[in-house]
């Protein structure tokens, strides 16, 4: 039986989605009887009934499937979303990024990439001066570029972003390994669900990280096109050619994205 703290989260989630998370949750019970009753008695990541603020975007919109890791470890940051950190509103500082995207570090190199990829920045010059520079053009009067975070979540899900972890949920005393393969029944027939709209091809898988990557192993995955990269907080992201092909046709940084 699903506890009912984790059935009252659904609400926030999409009604197109409903029926196919309960039915994850059913499987995950069925595949291990004992983790569910135990999320409701521990607590996790994300608070205040945000488990399923993912699935926000509703089940026909989906054209790409974004996989991260886990939530963030600090309860302000973990928001259901992944990489989107609840503690960060303004994406441009002066001096460059602001300073809570700085400290979020797959963001800021998630931000560096989109710079890169949509021509702002070249990959030889993602520090310091050259970041600066681009801050500026976002900030002048009448520039056509996001401000904030939430306007950056807002273009992934105009492109049809489900913005997923492969766990949904951060204990601390528990591997994030270890709860992204108690959550892979749920996230299976979440992708089943996605591999069998009617009339509609599947989602591109997009894999972040070795966790996320644990996904391809599941048969369900076989039915999507992916792309697969290591996860943003490597610096080598910034420069990872099939993200910037990727992301770069989406204009993710410019104001008013609605492709």
């Amino acid at each position: 039986m699903v506890p009912s703290s984790l059935v009252a989260a659904l609400d926030l989630a999409s009604v197109s989605w409903r029926p196919v998370l309960h039915r994850g949750l059913e499987a995950m019970g069925t595949f291990d009887p004992g983790y569910l009753q135990s999320l409701s008695v521990e607590g996790f990541l994300p608070t205040e009934g945000r488990l399923f603020a993912a699935f926000a975007q509703p089940l026909h919109a989906v054209r790409y499937v974004l996989v991260g890791e886990g939530p963030y470890p600090r309860e302000q940051s973990a928001t259901g979303v992944c990489f989107m950190d609840g503690a960060v509103d303004a994406l441009w500082s002066s001096s460059g990024l602001s300073k809570q995207v700085n400290r979020a570090t797959s963001l800021r190199n998630f931000m560096k990439m989109l710079m890169v990829a949509d021509g702002l920045l070249t990959p030889e010059s993602t520090t310091g001066d050259a970041v600066a520079e681009v801050a500026q053009r976002a900030l002048a009067p009448n520039a056509q570029f996001i401000q904030t975070l939430p306007e950056l979540q807002n273009n992934l899900h105009a492109n049809g972003f489900l913005l997923l972890n492969a766990a949904l949920v951060f204990r601390p005393h528990v591997p994030p390994v270890k709860d992204a393969k108690a959550w892979q029944p749920f996230l299976a027939v979440v992708l089943e669900a996605l591999a069998n709209r009617a009339g509609q091809a599947p989602p591109t898988l997009v894999l972040w990280g070795k966790i996320a990557a644990l996904l391809q192993a599941m048969p369900v995955t076989t039915q999507f096109p992916q792309a697969v990269a290591e996860h943003p907080y490597n610096l080598s992201f910034i420069k990872n050619k099939d993200m910037q092909q990727l992301f770069g046709p989406m204009r993710l940084l410019a104001e008013k994205n609605f492709q």
